[in-house]
């Protein structure tokens, strides 16, 4: 089976639209939408390829791009190896020169269109904060931890996971989902005996509940994340329908000392293997998100790392 290796870029207006292209009838899945890009040639970086194919489909020019993610995606004649980058900044206006159609889409909107298999595990990525912080998993409705909760409800958070050892009550789960509402958060609960009908965004799975599914226990329209520790783990929960996963420890913790850490590389192995978002956790601080970035992850998760 063939490999290929591919490139696409995010061009995005301010008004949270970005701008996919549909492929020609000729072409492999023609009739699709997708984002702009294409193949990378012999002695091209991604980046130098990304270049010149958004200067051959829509006419414009290049300035600034970073790393969003890769992702392999099997097709049953070939298979490809996609880099997804921001286009941050460029010169012209797009155009559809090579006669493909273009548009400047909403996000939410996205699903109204036929995609290609790679644009729908992308669509999360996009949407996924570069942070995810976790709450203490004890003393829930005590001074120090509301504190801590409000306080980042003022921070540049929008994802959190409500950590719980023991079972919490309804009310007080309610009272901290209308809280993260109000401020535009989602509220993940990793909780126990979980029966996915709590008032939320989603859920959080641990590696052992995940061991134990066959299936994505929620619906679609809600967030579920996982934790894993191995690329085995990882490769189980995006199976069983994961829109995220969270790789730990990346680096030696105080509060896990004995557990040996997998390591940067390890990690984008996982980052590398996976068509949905990856947080690191463990040992990470707010210094490290730049290099967690450039490994085409989403971001970094933690209690204190933020």
């Amino acid at each position: 089976m063939k490999t290929i290796r591919a490139v696409v870029g995010v061009l995005r207006k301010k008004n949270n639209e970005i701008l996919i292209a549909q492929r020609r009838k000729s072409q492999f899945m023609g009739g699709f939408w997708e984002l702009p890009g294409g193949k990378i040639e012999a002695g091209e970086t991604p980046e130098q390829a990304l270049s010149r194919e958004l200067n051959e489909e829509l006419g414009v020019r290049v300035e600034r791009l970073n790393l969003h993610q890769t992702m392999v995606y099997s097709y049953a004649d070939r298979v490809v190896e996609l880099s997804i980058y921001n286009v941050n900044q460029y010169q012209n206006t797009p155009l559809g020169i090579e006669g493909q159609a273009i548009a400047w889409v909403k996000v939410a909107d996205l699903n109204n269109y036929q995609l290609l298999p790679t644009m729908r595990a992308f669509i999360n990525s996009i949407t996924l904060p570069n942070k995810y912080w976790i709450t203490p998993s004890n003393n829930h409705q005590s001074d120090e931890w509301m504190g801590k909760f409000k306080q980042k409800l003022k921070q540049d958070i929008h994802l959190i996971q409500l950590r719980s050892k023991n079972r919490l009550d309804s009310n007080f789960i309610t009272e901290l989902y209308n809280q993260c509402q109000q401020n535009n958060i989602k509220l993940l609960l990793n909780t126990t005996n979980k029966s996915f009908n709590e008032t939320c965004d989603g859920w959080h799975l641990t590696s052992a509940e995940i061991s134990k599914l066959n299936k994505r226990p929620c619906a679609k329209n809600k967030l579920l994340g996982a934790s894993t520790h191995n690329l085995t783990e990882a490769l189980k929960a995006q199976k069983v329908g994961a829109d995220f996963v969270v790789i730990s420890p990346i680096q030696a913790t105080q509060t896990h000392p004995n557990t040996i850490p997998i390591g940067w590389n390890a990690a984008k192995e996982v980052v590398d293997k996976l068509n949905i978002p990856v947080y690191l956790l463990g040992g990470m601080a707010e210094k490290d998100l730049a290099k967690t970035l450039q490994l085409g992850a989403q971001g970094i998760a933690g209690v204190s790392a933020f």
